[in-house]
């Protein structure tokens, strides 16, 4: 395991209704989907993350150890916290953050009183009804 630099963490504007670390954890599980966080790549150590987001090092180390239950970070003592090798970690970041956003299309249509179908069709222009299918 090489000691390049770690990746250093895009600016965070933090949501004070949804828990710190789970917003830190959801960063990394984007930042790792989206192919800017490679497998193999070097974490910031806790105190130097909490730091730069101005939150407690707890609030790190929780987010980590979040992130490490999940299989999508290992922790080497006296070498510091990596994201995992397995190719398979980016496809399990792609698949959370898709069933997240379906998740969260599904209480707007719900709350439409229409289907996630009828939903997409009024967002493209192409239901003028705007009723429930």
């Amino acid at each position: 395991m090489t000691l390049d630099p770690p990746w250093q963490p895009p600016p965070l504007s933090l949501d004070p209704s949804r828990p710190l670390y789970d917003q830190i954890a959801h960063l990394i599980r984007t930042e790792l989907a989206c192919g800017r966080l490679a497998p193999g790549t070097r974490l910031p150590p806790v105190r130097e993350f909490a730091a730069q987001v101005r939150v407690t090092p707890n609030t790190v180390m929780r987010a980590y150890q979040e992130l490490e239950r999940d299989g999508l970070i290992e922790t080497f003592r006296g070498q510091g916290t990596f994201v995992s090798r397995d190719r398979s970690v980016v496809t399990a970041s792609r698949r959370a953050l898709a069933r997240e956003a379906v998740a969260y299309v599904e209480r707007i249509a719900a709350s439409m009183g229409m289907s996630i179908e009828a939903l997409i069709r009024l967002a493209k222009g192409e239901d003028e009804g705007g009723g429930a299918t």
